[in-house]
């Protein structure tokens, strides 16, 4: 894991390269405390910088910017190639390898595959997750390239004439070209979805690479192609249009043999390192599945790390949860019980951490887990993806039936309803819950219900499946009347063209937020949480490879009986008992709502004041501030409506 970033100067304007570059490099040092490098080329304007992580190859055999054999190639790369020894395999057997290996560096095997096979045979060949940038000294030509699933950030946009691009924001800023003008259309999609989605930036002209894409920008007559645009290698749809035509044909064990082959083939290669390793273990179904195949492939027992939050009259606690399958699996187990205070310290520091605003309350046990996790490791293993995989999320489980249910009513009789369930604040329908509990079927015993009672009621009236879908997963419903002249650009969600073509509405689902809330907020949630404390995180359950698998398996894999991740459960049991995993999920949930109104208000309040509001501009103080009443007064739970307005608050006051 490391940083990159860099600039290709079109205009005529001069700067200090090595000054610029070295300010921008320094800006992510955190993504790389153990080594940096620059290379610089003035006569074509270009400059290369890079921060590392050391991981792989620890002598200077893996230092870099990284020239290639043939000198044709500088490479600077944040990442890692989980089968690159297979790719030097494959360069040998075609006689196209250097004349000699420097060292065992992913870095050098890129170099070399690129030299042999070209830009995007090589991307399609790698198993991995990378951000790229790639100077082709012989063609004067700079590629940008970022992995299938997005687990690495790549920034990249015009200013001034200038080409930035990085790894963070951070490093963006430092160059003398660059503007802070804020995005306010971006700015709306960050209020629906509580992050900004590719290929959007929080800044003007500012974009994020999508996820499977690279782009190349040839030098022509001395002058760079700003119209160039970027170009899929692989593409999420792609795969499940090709799983869902080439259906797994197996029966139940052999579907579950299939995955735990592929599942812990995809460890042991993401098990590759020279420096510590360890796992996140929450004790749910996707860490403890990651964690019980690393543990069957290791001589060693593996190193696993939870924490737990205790405090405010509320418990978040995944500790016995963890210590009760590490101690199954004979793991080496690590624990910290926090305190509510130290939940609440994470919060001033999320404006330095997130470079661009990000609205994920659980980014700060993330933060603290990390934290407490690189005091013993430089790498860890994540169970990240599950639920887009294999229909972990309660809307997969709940949606279609609601929707169908729905339908069925005629629109009075749905807006009769709409009005009844709204007519209790949520904070009743929580009470009511709670003391009816014992009696519930468990299926009637759900997280937050009052606030879920709300959602309901907003999408009764609503007439197709895109429309529910994207109502269910927005935290703002009309974004464009909060901020002040904003319109919503399009995105994945809203693009029907960008829907893939499914065989039923949960796929469809599953489909989207793996395109969309895995990368844009799970991913960057854990890539900058770990990478502010130099921790390199891995997320096997994303590799492609298991990607493709998962779409050939049939849902009835995937949801059965009313019960989501089916198939990954099946693979656990064959680990740890089944007892040790069932029980109502959790999640990285932290009392927000109840620490505005207590801890936080005063916090709250100032970023919220309505002069400030109106001095800044960016929103209409009104809708906000009736929000926020209602919310102090108790009646409602706006959180979800609440934090993204804060985050980007306390990332304009920290960023302007």
């Amino acid at each position: 894991m490391c940083g990159i970033t860099g600039f290709l100067n079109n205009s005529i304007k001069e700067y200090n390269y090595q000054e610029n570059i070295s300010q921008m490099n320094n800006q992510i040092i955190h993504r790389g405390p153990d080594d940096s490098g620059i290379w610089i080329d003035e006569t074509s304007g270009i400059a290369l910088g890079h921060r590392r992580l050391s991981i792989l190859e620890l002598s200077e055999a893996g230092h870099q910017p990284m020239l290639s054999s043939c000198n044709r190639y500088v490479l600077v790369f944040n990442g890692e190639i989980y089968n690159h020894l297979e790719l030097r395999k494959q360069l040998e057997a075609q006689l196209q390898t250097p004349a000699f290996w420097r060292g065992h560096s992913d870095t050098e095997t890129l170099l070399a595959c690129f030299s042999a096979w070209g830009i995007k045979k090589t991307l399609q060949a790698t198993v991995g997750m990378f951000a790229i940038a790639l100077w082709d000294k012989t063609n004067k030509a700079l590629t940008l390239a970022r992995d299938r699933l997005g687990e690495k950030p790549l920034y990249w946009g015009w200013q001034e004439n200038t080409l930035l691009f990085g790894s963070e924001l951070k490093a963006l800023k430092a160059h003398p070209a660059f503007k802070s003008n804020i995005n306010r259309n971006a700015l709306a999609l960050f209020l629906r979805h509580g992050y900004v989605p590719s290929p959007y930036s929080i800044y003007e002209n500012i974009h994020k690479l999508s996820p499977g894409h690279f782009l190349t920008l040839p030098l022509a007559e001395g002058r760079l192609n700003k119209e160039t645009s970027p170009e899929p290698y692989w593409q999420f749809n792609g795969a499940v249009a090709t799983g869902l035509s080439n259906p797994f044909t197996g029966n139940d064990s052999e579907a579950i043999d299939a995955l735990e082959t592929q599942l812990s083939a995809s460890i042991k290669s993401q098990m590759l390192s020279d420096v510590p390793l360890g796992a996140f273990l929450s004790g749910g179904i996707d860490s403890s599945t990651i964690v019980s195949l690393m543990q069957a492939q290791s001589s060693r027992p593996v190193k696993t790390f939870t924490i737990g939050l205790e405090g405010n009259g509320t418990t978040y606690d995944e500790t016995l949860h963890a210590k009760a399958v590490a101690a199954h699996l004979g793991t080496e187990h690590t624990e910290l019980h926090i305190s509510s205070q130290d939940a609440l310290n994470v919060i001033p520091k999320l404006p330095k951490i997130y470079c661009e605003p990000l609205s994920a309350d659980s980014q700060i046990p993330i933060f603290l887990l990390s934290e407490l996790t690189r005091q013993h490791v430089t790498v860890a293993l994540s169970g990240d993806g599950g639920d887009e995989l294999f229909g972990g999320y309660n809307r997969y489980l709940k949606a279609k039936t609601v929707w169908e249910k729905m339908q069925r009513l005629p629109p009075l009789a749905r807006n009769t309803f709409a009005h009844f369930l709204r007519a209790l604040p949520p904070s009743t329908w929580d009470k009511l819950f709670d003391v009816a509990k014992p009696i519930l079927p468990r299926r009637f015993q759900i997280a937050i219900p009052g606030t879920k009672a709300q959602k309901l009621a907003d999408v009764l009236s609503l007439s197709d499946e895109k429309s529910y879908f994207s109502r269910l997963t927005s935290h703002w419903q009309n974004p464009e009347n909060i901020v002040i002249g904003a319109k919503e650009p399009p995105t994945l969600l809203t693009t029907d063209s960008a829907w893939p073509t499914t065989d039923c509405f949960e796929h469809s689902m599953m489909a989207m937020d793996a395109q969309s809330f895995l990368p844009e907020e799970v991913l960057v949630k854990v890539d900058r949480a770990a990478m502010a404390n130099s921790l390199e995180t891995r997320t096997p359950m994303i590799d492609h490879q298991v990607v493709e698998l998962a779409w050939r398996m049939p849902l009835h894999m995937k949801i059965r009986n009313g019960q989501g991740k089916w198939l990954l459960r099946q693979v656990l049991y064959r680990h740890v008992p089944k007892e040790l995993i069932e029980r109502p999920k959790t999640g990285f949930g932290i009392p927000i709502d109840a620490w505005l109104r207590g801890t936080l208000r005063e916090w709250a309040e100032s970023l919220l004041d309505e002069q400030r509001l109106r001095n800044e501009g960016y929103f209409h103080p009104e809708p906000i501030r009736k929000l926020w009443e209602e919310h102090l007064s108790g009646k409602y739970n706006w959180q979800y409506q609440l934090w993204p307005v804060l985050m980007f608050q306390a990332w304009l006051e920290e960023n302007a």
